[in-house]
């Protein structure tokens, strides 16, 4: 059976996946796609058993758990599936996945969906603009594989036009090789544009709570599949209304991922998605007399340089320098050898500086 024909093409089963799932066709099971995950078991979308359509089934995923935490199942998992006793007896490859680090102490990732396409950083236009907090989105969503879109909702709230081109603009400016879009779920201003723009593929919806992740999925859909709660006057945030992670059919074309609200947004080993959300920021340290400058002070820094100039925003490489410390900072957690290192660096460092300071009151 050719992929387009396929019972699951409109949830975006291919030849890549059909290739992937091969080994298992023999295994009397069939392949899935995971549209919930709650407590150990999913929902899972497969092929009706006379090929017309697709049915949802619920499954276990003992067969599958490990202790790796990024191996744990979750929404836009490809899975083989044993529909008989209702297990989950395989997961796919992944192509991409949205990781973020847990707050628990052990620095854990924790993978909010995969298989996506597009990434979409939801931000509310409700509240003042947190340029900040989206470069860290776009960061997670670079890491992943996906294409990032920066979605600015509630766009009826600022009826001044010429302040929206500014937001929009400022937005798109922390947002290099990324598409911006002012829309309103309200009176449907954008809403066709950013269809057309993730027709055909997964979708994730990404943002914290109150940034009308939730209205702007049943805009999309067409109808009331998530539940709503108003946000707060004073600050914009909503109660978590999305608790689990949904997939729903998109009626142009594939499929989004609802997502609960996100409070806090780790990096986890995201150092390549840094280096894209603040590609001006790279370019310029390419530049620089020293491969390994700091962009602290050094001679020759091509990026202090371009900030005196007022060609890059101090903000913009202040937000850069503290991601790029949380990566690392991370990264060290969770890799001995790395956190030696950075532990050595940091006493070179500080004996360096006594001894500065020694010759300083030395000379006085």
């Amino acid at each position: 059976m050719s992929s387009l024909s396929h019972p699951l093409a409109p949830y975006g089963w291919d030849e890549g996946f059909a290739d992937s799932y091969a080994p298992h066709a023999a295994e009397g099971v069939v392949p899935g796609r995971i549209v919930r995950v709650d407590r150990g078991r999913c929902d899972v979308v497969v092929p009706a058993p006379d090929g017309s359509g697709v049915r949802t089934v619920q499954a276990d995923a003992a067969l599958v758990t490990t202790g790796d935490p990024l191996a744990v199942m979750c929404t836009g998992d490809w899975a083989a599936v044993d529909t008989t006793r209702g297990y989950v007896l395989a997961l796919l490859p992944r192509r991409t996945a949205f990781v973020r680090s847990t707050s628990s102490k052990r620095s854990e990732g924790q993978v909010l969906a995969a298989n996506v396409d597009h990434a979409v950083v939801v931000v509310s236009l409700a509240v003042e603009l947190d340029l900040g907090r989206v470069e860290r989105f776009l960061a997670l969503a670079w890491e992943s594989g996906a294409a990032p879109l920066v979605v600015l909702t509630k766009a009826d709230l600022v009826p001044d036009p010429a302040t929206l081109g500014h937001l929009v603009a400022d937005t798109a400016a922390a947002a290099p090789g990324a598409q911006v879009l002012a829309v309103s779920s309200e009176t449907g201003e954008g809403l066709d544009v950013l269809a057309a723009s993730l027709a055909g593929g997964t979708t994730v919806l990404l943002g914290q709570s109150g940034a009308g992740k939730s209205t702007l999925a049943n805009a999309l859909v067409g109808e009331d599949v998530q539940d709503v709660n108003a946000a707060r006057d004073r600050d914009g945030k909503g109660r978590h209304t999305t608790t689990t992670r949904n997939m729903l059919r998109l009626p142009y074309g594939g499929v989004i991922i609802d997502t609960p609200g996100l409070r806090g947004v780790g990096l986890w080993d995201a150092e390549g998605g840094v280096a894209q959300a603040f590609a001006e920021v790279e370019e310029y340290a390419a530049r620089c007399r020293f491969h390994d400058c700091g962009h602290a002070g050094e001679p020759g820094c091509a990026v202090l340089a371009a900030v005196a100039d007022g060609e890059l925003a101090e903000r913009r490489l202040d937000s850069y320098r503290k991601l790029l410390r949380e990566n690392a900072w991370i990264a060290a957690r969770t890799d001995a050898r790395l956190r030696a290192e950075i532990r050595r660096d940091w006493k070179r460092k500080s004996a360096e500086g006594r001894e500065a300071a020694a010759r300083k009151r030395g000379g006085r």
